[in-house]
């Protein structure tokens, strides 16, 4: 049996995921988290062979779950499961360790095929985005990001410098790099660009 833990946020989502899944006669769902951390803390604990997660998620997002699993070395392999078709989440999912990226839109046999492939060793993505995932590389820098994704939140310039360790200076310069690689009017317009991207 492949031992599988869904996370997803919408309650009829995760429901209809597990109900799918179950039909299956070699898959097994162990857990279901209505959020990242819930996520985290279930694969840590019950050890699943596959985790299927979405991106957007309360606490911690689908990504930070896989980028925190692969950083432990965990042998957790991780699909996610998404409606943003856009190359640069795709891009962002590979890079934190993620083996598989299926849109929610795509035939329900094609998650249970995901999953066995994944377990196997293999990748599963979707092929029209897997062209493109490659020509989406972010302009920005980790540091910028992480400026820029707090700056998104309303964080104030002060605590924003507090938060990462930087002084008010550093983080008035990466935003306004930010916004210049993005060719944005101010910070609120850069991370809303960003995002669009699926660079945040």
């Amino acid at each position: 049996m492949i031992r599988v833990v869904l996370a997803e946020d919408q309650g009829l989502v995760l429901g209809a995921l597990s109900a799918l899944l179950s039909l299956e006669s070699d898959l097994e769902v162990v857990g279901q988290a209505p959020d990242g951390e819930a996520a985290l803390e279930l694969c840590q604990r019950l050890a699943p062979d596959v985790l299927v997660t979405d991106i957007e998620m309360p606490r911690l997002s689908g990504l930070d779950v896989a980028e925190r699993l692969k950083a432990a070395g965990s042998g957790v392999r991780v699909i996610i499961v998404t409606t943003f078709g856009r190359a640069g989440y795709l891009r962002r999912a590979l890079e934190v360790g993620a083996r598989g990226y299926l849109l929610k839109d795509a035939p329900a046999e094609q998650l249970a095929d995901a999953i066995r492939r994944v377990h196997a060793g293999g990748r599963s993505i979707t092929p029209e985005l897997a062209a493109g995932a490659w020509d989406a590389h972010s302009p920005l820098t980790e540091r910028e990001r992480q400026v820029l994704q707090a700056a998104e939140n309303g964080a104030s310039t002060s605590s924003i410098a507090a938060a990462l360790s930087l002084s008010e200076g550093t983080v008035r310069n990466y935003l306004s790099e930010a916004i210049s690689k993005l060719g944005a009017k101010g910070r609120v317009e850069a991370a809303r660009r960003a995002r669009e991207m699926g660079w945040l």
